[in-house]
């Protein structure tokens, strides 16, 4: 065993397997530190597009309130309970 050990393994050898060890595990671009950022980078993208979904329907709306005046009036009289003069507004909560 000890001469299969002084044939095989060298110094430089054990040099250059440190170092991979170092690259691979140790250093600060290391592959598990890859990995991280890897799946950080998946859960930000699939931030975005729901964040830009979120978008699309805010422009949507936008676009139906300027066009559609009753669209508008009903959106304020829902949300901000508004009302025209000669109403009473009745506010139930579950």
């Amino acid at each position: 065993m000890i001469n299969w050990l002084k044939r095989y393994i060298s110094l430089p050898l054990l040099i250059v397997m440190g170092f991979l060890a170092y690259v691979l595990f140790f250093n600060e671009n290391s592959l598990m530190k890859s990995m991280d950022y890897a799946s950080e980078i998946r859960e930000l993208e699939a931030k975005i597009a729901q964040c830009e979904d979120t978008l699309r329907h805010y422009e949507a709306l936008n676009k139906r309130l300027d066009s559609n005046p009753e669209e508008l009036e009903r959106i304020v009289r829902e949300h901000y309970h508004m009302q025209r003069p000669s109403e009473d507004v009745y506010i139930i909560t579950d």
